[in-house]
């Protein structure tokens, strides 16, 4: 089979996927709750193609206005548009550029003050009864001391645990599920690395860390850049 006979191929399937969708509906061509109507497969493509586009559309980093849209692809379509296409592609690329350029200021700004606020609670934090601070900047509270082994920066360890922000805010619970989490301490950041050696089997430690023993001022999933962590760890074993 040539390529030309896979290409007909693909196009009366897919021909054929639409027309059966239209009998189907039970009428000569589907109505949407917004009234459209698709009479032929000419129609169909232009449907299907702007569903295509609204869906990429719907992740746009930027207000996505389905009316401008519209009267820019009017415009060319109709040959009415001010803008050739190399420069309103050259004017769409700076804009974009621009956007781009204000998140990551907007993101930079908004981990800087991550830091600052990191800085002031441990600052505080370390002056309570019962944390300790280590050289690092780590800082710990026992909340129950365990009588077993501790474990070295290599040991495969098995816990129960809950990280939350400075805030309080659980970005993250073993607890939650009922599920144990086992893990090698030279894979994890460093502040659990240097943390869980401190413990003996079947204590429960609280550890407050600073974000350059977390994540630094990288976004990780649902903590934020520069964020100073709180995490309560309970040791069951060593393996």
């Amino acid at each position: 089979m040539n390529n030309r006979q896979i290409i007909t191929l693909i196009v009366v399937a897919v021909a054929a996927l639409v027309g059966g969708y239209f009998i189907g509906a039970g009428m000569n061509g589907i109505r949407s709750e917004g009234q459209i109507t698709m009479k032929n497969q000419s129609d169909s493509l232009n449907y299907f193609l702007g569903l295509s586009l609204g869906y990429d559309l719907g992740g746009a980093p930027w207000d996505a206005n389905a009316g401008l849209i519209a009267s820019g692809m009017n415009q060319v379509l109709s040959d009415s548009s001010v803008f050739d296409q190399m420069t309103a592609q050259a004017v769409f690329r700076q804009l974009n550029i621009s956007l781009s350029e204000i998140e990551a200021m907007e993101a930079e700004s908004a981990s800087m003050e991550n830091l600052e606020k990191g800085i002031t609670f441990l600052e505080e934090n370390g002056k309570k009864e019962g944390v300790t601070t280590t050289e690092t900047g780590l800082q710990y509270e026992i909340v129950t001391d365990g009588n077993g082994p501790k474990p070295t920066d290599t040991s495969t360890v098995t816990v129960f645990y809950e990280g939350t922000l400075i805030d309080g805010t659980v970005f993250d619970s073993s607890y939650e599920t009922g599920d144990s989490v086992s893990f090698s301490l030279n894979g994890v950041i460093l502040g659990w690395t240097e943390g869980l050696q401190l413990m003996p089997v079947g204590s429960i430690y609280k550890f407050y860390i600073p974000s350059n023993l977390a994540y630094g001022p990288r976004e990780t999933g649902p903590i934020p850049g520069n964020s100073a962590l709180i995490f309560k760890i309970e040791l069951l074993g060593i393996e």
